[in-house]
């Protein structure tokens, strides 16, 4: 089992028999000890919940919390979001080597970091929208890790839709009444003393998923040493393993090109509440457009599953174009009927995008395995310094596109914004993202792509791996 973004974890293996030879299992293969259960993929996705309620809130909502209810001036906001983005970025390959070092225990390696990291990321989750008084697979069958991949994505997904719901509700009592008042200064909004409370609330919702979700994941999903990977000891050091990942120049090319895309997704996301609030007419459709990004999100997942089975990875990628003309199209006609069609196409794209990575990257790790036999423990460091680049490449648009609202005069609180925020805004959410993902597309379309692992090769590796599935 290996980490994954935003901390969660990735499918790991389910490691065959050893020995005999003749039990092992082989792709395709209907056997039972080769299958994950319903009960284990659904566990094993729940794992992944707390994370994407707790991202989906930071991705639509933080900006505005920050500049409107905060009031934060949008040079600091860039600076917060810009130092959040790089220090959760360097903790990544920081967690992979500690967890690269650490020593199984009776509930295996990776269980008891989830378990003990699980409270102090639910104190962080209330606290970064609390408003102090004093502010105003590797190893299984392609087939079968796929389909724990989409199980996966698809409760992350929800777990999206529910993070974003809650706070939408939230941001719709909050700044339903987003008007200047009497009580505020001339062009500023007063700040209602039952917005904090609000985000306080919605903040204890999104900490409570963590202990829960933790727990499911600890009954359903549990780690399983493979005999020969006790054998063959401890493998590569942790920095020795990083010289070797990032000289592979399929997960180069991997890396880089989903740099773009993910920065792409991310800009997105966090410009689009600020335009609808402050750039169109659209303020009361916020809740409904993420609304609909999301519920297009989840339900289009299952679909892309069965499009990277029938059509191949690369050729899905292209999914990802289609936002690509309609987020031009939302800046140039910021109108509702507009804005919903972009909101279901976003959404559509936004699944495979999310999907894609985290289907390709076992492959890349299973034909360096191959090409190298450098024995078990790098999947870790290729997933944990995955997540490292392109958390990195989320803080450096995140933070440079903030800054520029603020050389372009974005007023925090401010009721009308300047003509030059406006365009700025359009650019943030058409230009910007078309071109990253424009850029990410063609560097992953270049050279060819990592060729799934035979049926012998697939059970060598598995006998090699560490951890499964059990």
């Amino acid at each position: 089992m290996a980490v994954s973004h935003e901390g969660t974890l990735t499918p790991p293996v389910e490691t065959p028999p050893h020995p005999p030879e003749a039990h092992t299992l082989e792709p395709g293969s209907d056997s039972g000890a080769g299958r994950l259960s319903f009960c284990t993929k659904v566990c094993y996705g729940i794992g992944g919940v707390p994370n994407q309620v707790a991202s989906s809130a930071i991705a639509f909502y933080l900006q505005l919390f920050l500049l409107d209810v905060a009031q934060i001036p949008a040079a600091q906001v860039s600076l917060v979001l810009f130092g959040g983005k790089v220090s959760g970025a360097a903790a990544d390959p920081l967690a992979g080597f500690f967890i690269n070092r650490s020593r199984r225990t009776g509930s295996g390696r990776l269980m008891p970091w989830v378990l003990g990291c699980t409270p102090f990321i639910a104190l962080a989750s209330f606290f970064l929208w609390f408003l102090p008084p004093f502010t105003s697979l590797r190893g299984l069958c392609p087939r079968e890790r796929d389909s724990a991949t989409v199980y996966r994505m698809t409760l992350e997904m929800a777990g999206t839709l529910m993070g974003a719901t809650v706070h939408g509700l939230i941001v719709s009592g909050a700044h339903g009444s987003h008007r200047c008042k009497e009580t505020a200064l001339p062009g500023q909004v007063a700040v209602s003393p039952n917005a904090t409370r609000l985000y306080s609330i919605a903040a204890t919702v999104v900490a409570v998923t963590y202990p829960v979700c933790s727990s499911l994941l600890c009954l359903g999903v549990k780690e399983r040493p493979d005999a020969s990977a006790r054998a063959s000891g401890q493998g590569l050091s942790f920095l020795a393993g990083l010289r070797l990942t990032v000289r592979h120049p399929p997960y180069l090319k991997l890396v880089i090109s989903f740099l773009f895309i993910s920065a792409a997704v991310q800009v997105e996301q966090s410009y689009l509440v600020l335009f609808c609030a402050h750039a169109s007419r659209l303020h009361d459709h916020v809740q409904s457009l993420v609304l609909t990004i999301l519920v297009s999100a989840v339900l289009s997942t299952p679909m892309w599953e069965w499009v990277l089975q029938r059509f191949g990875k690369r050729m899905s990628a292209f999914g990802i174009f289609g936002m690509v003309p309609f987020a031009i199209l939302l800046a140039a006609m910021p109108t509702a009927p507009v804005a919903y069609v972009v909101a279901f196409v976003s959404g559509v794209s936004i699944a495979v995008s999310l999907l894609l990575p985290w289907s390709m990257l076992p492959d890349v790790v299973d034909e360096f395995q191959l090409q190298h036999q450098h024995g078990p423990g790098l999947e870790t460091i290729f997933y944990s310094s995955y997540v490292f680049f392109t958390k990195l490449s989320g803080a450096g648009a995140l933070g440079i596109s903030t800054l520029s609202l603020d050389f372009a005069g974005y007023e925090s609180g401010a009721c009308k914004q300047a003509e030059q925020v406006v365009v700025t805004l359009k650019v943030l959410i058409g230009a910007m993202p078309t071109c990253m993902i424009l850029i990410g597309l063609c560097i992953l379309m270049v050279g060819p792509t990592p060729k799934v692992p035979s049926r012998n090769s697939s059970r060598s590796l598995g006998r090699r791996t560490s951890y499964s599935l059990a």
